[in-house]
């Protein structure tokens, strides 16, 4: 048995025997030559088969090659197989200057004659068929990017010994508000919740004396939103740092992260996400631009749109409006926006004794919010204050307390949302198209 080659090493050997395995694209089948295009993840091949008819004079004809052209004229679309062949190059041939042609065809997983999308389908009839869908190049590429988008930020993190944990997505109470949680019955009379953000955790990561800590893990949030950015699982990625001043130490950590990351995307996958997707990955300078809240809405109110939110906070359209600001002032794609009232913050974010506002921010990424980060609250009498101010109940929260009346290093950090992240980085319209398998109000399925 020939080993396997995969069409993207093709172009570097030499013509003679080879083996391919990947699944067919199209077949042309023409009286005298049939041509396949076989698919595999990394690539696409011309395959060729010099046709064998009957004889129309009945004049016998080579079994073998007549079961061969027969084999391939019933080939449907989506049909696993490895093909035994020639490799020839030629230039005249449009994919990547080979062929193959083809001697030996064995089929592994024949695919019924009727494919039930196609590439004028819906965004729903395509995520009932995400298996299927995810066989297009554009939504390989996605996934090669995620894949070195997270291979980037574990090595800028690794590489400044940072820990890695795995916290767990189980959990007695709320990690952020008593509001959109999943709940579930727990062996009998307990009821446990499904974990909103790794928050809880990441802090008590910092008590522990582990100093740097991420996580790139699921969350979950049951959020009826049926808009473009939001879910009802997604992949958070997190991270908590100790021994910070304010929360400028955390964005600053995150501008190099991102910057880092997306340099790596552009190094690897540049020249194919032009091509697939018709924009060109800009490396964001560092540092990034910030702007306080308060000046933010002034700006978004200069421009002709009042935020209508009686919160004081940006809506998605004072995003959008402030983030192209920022594109036409500072020729930015990030922004953080800063210095938010306690009143649309966590209790757990620390508050500046001088102005009352929160050391945190929220990162725009074309105009979306992407994170919010922030110096925590350390000092527990002061946590336990600011929980009671926002409603909740201490004793629910007891567990957490604990983590810092023994001893609490001041630290903070920042939860990004990963499929925002590819959705803007890529130019696409939702992140359903950058999640390998949404979950939404209405999707638990497949």
């Amino acid at each position: 048995m020939s080993e396997r080659v995969l069409v993207n090493q093709l172009q570097a050997l030499a013509d003679g025997p080879v083996s391919v395995s990947g699944w067919v694209e199209t077949v042309r089948d023409q009286k005298k030559v049939q041509f396949v295009i076989l698919r595999d993840e990394t690539g696409a091949v011309q395959l060729v088969n010099p046709a064998t008819r009957p004889a129309e004079d009945g004049t016998e004809q080579d079994a073998a090659a007549l079961a061969l052209t027969d084999t391939i004229s019933n080939l449907a679309t989506g049909t696993f197989l490895t093909v035994t062949g020639e490799l020839k190059h030629d230039e005249r041939v449009k994919l990547g200057g080979v062929e193959i042609k083809i001697g030996a065809l064995a089929i592994a997983g024949a695919a019924l004659p009727e494919t039930p999308i196609a590439a004028d389908s819906g965004s729903d009839k395509r995520m009932d068929w995400r298996f299927l869908d995810l066989r297009q190049r554009r939504n390989n590429l996605i996934f090669r990017v995620q894949t070195t988008l997270e291979h980037a930020m574990r090595t800028y993190w690794i590489e400044r010994d940072y820990i890695e944990v795995h916290s767990p997505k189980l959990m007695a109470s709320a990690s952020e508000s008593n509001a959109e949680l999943f709940s579930l019955e727990y062996f009998g009379d307990q009821t446990a919740y499904l974990a909103q953000s790794p928050q809880f955790f990441k802090q008590m990561a910092q008590v522990a004396g582990f100093g740097k800590i991420f996580e790139i893990a699921p969350a979950f949030r049951a959020d009826p939103s049926f808009t473009s950015r939001h879910a009802t699982e997604f992949t958070s990625i997190d991270a908590e740092i100790s021994w910070i001043d304010s929360h400028e130490d955390v964005a600053k950590m995150q501008e190099e992260l991102l910057a880092t990351a997306i340099g790596a995307v552009k190094d690897k996958h540049g020249t194919e996400i032009e091509e697939l997707f018709g924009l060109e990955v800009q490396v964001p300078a560092v540092p990034f631009p910030r702007i306080p809240l308060a000046e933010a809405l002034e700006i978004v109110k200069s421009r002709g749109y009042e935020v209508p939110r009686t919160d004081g906070d940006l809506d998605p359209e004072g995003e959008r409006q402030i983030s192209a600001y920022v594109e036409e002032t500072y020729g930015h794609q990030f922004v953080f926006i800063t210095d938010y009232h306690p009143e649309i913050r966590a209790f757990y974010h620390m508050r500046d004794e001088e102005t009352g506002l929160t050391k945190s921010y929220d990162l725009l990424f074309k105009g979306v919010e992407i994170t919010t980060g922030a110096q925590r609250e350390h000092r527990v009498d002061v946590l336990i204050e600011q929980a009671r101010e926002k409603g909740l109940e201490p004793e629910h929260l007891d567990f957490y307390f604990d983590f810092f009346r023994y001893g609490a290093p001041p630290h903070g950090g920042f939860g990004m949302g990963l499929a925002r992240v590819l959705m803007l980085l890529l130019g696409e319209s939702s992140i359903r198209e950058v999640t390998y398998l949404f979950r939404g109000p209405t999707r638990l399925a497949p």
